[in-house]
């Protein structure tokens, strides 16, 4: 088998999640749901990023210690991901000392073996946000136009990571696609960055004029510094598969190097420049691909836990039920794209694709065959027209091009297309009165009608496992490809799978 590691970007502890996060996390188990459905052998991680500035400062003001703040919030992106029905095989986090620190701290050590660290004097202006120094070229108005914060003037010494030195290979590894950046846009934009790149700061001072302490990871053999979160967090891709257990790396040889990095587009700077540059500094492979989403917006406005304009996931997944948050999201946000969160919206694609469409088209078949079959239909592909299969097969190719492409949002319209299209093909077909008139056209209409389904359920499986497996256990069909000729499908009605709200 082909293998696949995917992974997330790594949860900021500093609040508890919200539904630009529970996006993420829907996206990146698509694609690993996609990938064990085609046979790949699939290794999915997610996890959280629980040191910084930010992170003392928030548990200072919650009246906790850090360990006590980021055990109580990492929870919570734990438990987000049982409700959505994530299926990752691990989740890492960066307070591990056991599983993280010894990779953050051999990372750092080849880094430094390499000559590509060094230590000055340093002044800036440092965001709290965002984790980062920022040029005055960055802010608007003198604030950080995502944080709507002023950056701290900040003065002290340093360790330096000499990225410069990596400028013009990344250049070239980015241009090629060795390493890609989709959508494109989004390489266009990093390639731009890299222009402007920087050596960049990759430690605090253990005691710094800010006031911080000493939550991180000690960097190796200087004890009056402590990591940068981004030093220290970027490595959780290799601790988490073994990178530092130098008895046994199976996970790490066997995945390594990433296929896919799914990432939001603030933070893509960090994930296509400064870790491939350490990687490449490291001698250790480059990543597959960088996946970049955009943000869910609320009026427009950048869902932020800094700015307090949030979507509670657990509420929304508590209202309606998590399916029909996974469909939402993944239907009506562009993957790769700012889409605005609206509750009217979400009521809306209930009724009308899940209630009215999907729901209501397995209903209508099960009726039939139970109530003119006894239930029962055996699949012969003789009776199938010729012009349905060609149509599933366009759809299929179709979903599988925009997978690959990282369109999750049209892969999913294609899989309604096959249901409108049934739908229509229903009502066209008329196979209440086809009945009465001749039973083998029935049986080619029904027959047309259970591939079709069949089909439905496979497809969607990675978006709505749950509603694919109830549309499996329905109709009496697996969830793979292919039809073996003269299966017999059993159909079991049972309560309707989406009944329509007000």
């Amino acid at each position: 088998m082909t293998k696949f590691y995917i992974t997330t970007s790594i949860a900021y502890v500093n609040a508890p999640p919200h539904i630009g996060y529970a996006l993420e996390l829907i996206q990146a188990d698509v694609l690993a749901r996609h990938h064990r459905l085609v046979g790949n052998d699939t290794w999915f991680l997610t996890g959280t990023d629980e040191h910084g500035t930010k992170i003392a400062k928030a548990s200072a003001a919650a009246n906790l210690s850090p360990e006590e703040f980021t055990n109580q919030i990492s929870e919570k992106f734990l438990s987000l991901a049982k409700v959505l029905n994530i299926s990752n095989d691990d989740f890492i986090r960066t307070s591990d000392q056991k599983r993280h620190w010894p990779s953050a701290q051999k990372l750092w050590r080849e880094l430094a073996e390499r000559g590509d660290l060094y230590k000055k004097n340093y002044e800036g202006l440092y965001c709290i946000g965002h984790e980062a120094f920022m040029k005055k070229s960055d802010l608007k108005d003198g604030v950080c136009p995502l944080h709507k914060t002023k950056p701290e003037k900040i003065e002290e010494e340093n360790w330096f990571f000499k990225l410069i030195s990596y400028k013009k290979r990344l250049k070239k590894i980015i241009e090629s696609d060795e390493l890609q950046i989709l959508p494109a846009s989004r390489k266009s934009e990093v390639l731009n960055l890299l222009d402007d790149a920087e050596d960049i700061s990759f430690s605090r001072p253990f005691n710094p004029p800010t006031g911080g302490i000493r939550w991180g990871v000690p960097v190796p053999d200087d004890a009056t510094q402590t990591m940068y979160v981004w030093a220290d967090a970027l490595s959780n891709y290799i601790s988490a598969i073994g990178y530092a257990d130098d008895n046994s790396q199976a996970l790490f040889k066997k995945f390594w190097p990433a296929d896919i990095h799914l990432v939001g587009k603030d933070i893509l700077r960090f994930h296509a420049i400064v870790w491939p540059a350490m990687l490449l500094s490291a001698s250790l492979p480059l990543p597959k691909s960088i996946y970049v989403h955009g943000f869910i917006t609320a009026d427009g406005e950048k869902m932020s836990k800094t700015i307090g304009n949030v979507v509670d996931p657990f509420k929304m997944v508590e209202k309606y039920g998590s399916e029909v948050v996974r469909y939402y999201l993944l239907r009506e946000i562009p993957s790769d794209e700012d889409g605005d969160f609206s509750e009217e919206k979400l009521k809306e694609r209930y009724n009308g694709d899940l209630a009215n469409g999907l729901g209501n088209l397995v209903q209508r078949v099960a009726t039939l065959i139970e109530n003119n079959l006894d239930g029962k239909l055996i699949y012969d592909e003789k009776l199938i027209e010729p012009g349905i299969a060609q149509k599933i097969s366009d759809i299929v190719v179709r979903y599988k091009q925009n997978i690959e492409s990282f369109r999750l949002h049209e892969a999913l319209a294609n899989v309604w297309e096959l249901i409108s299209f049934a739908n229509v093909y229903i009502d066209d077909k008329k196979p209440w009165a086809a009945i009465k008139r001749d039973e083998k056209e029935f049986l080619m209409i029904m027959t047309d009608l259970m591939l079709m389904l069949h089909n439905i359920a496979f497809l969607l499986s990675p978006f709505l496992p749950e509603t694919a497996d109830k549309i499996a256990k329905i109709i009496g069909t697996a969830l793979k490809p292919e039809i073996d000729g003269g299966y017999e499908f059993v159909v079991k009605k049972s309560k309707v799978l989406f009944p329509r709200i007000s």
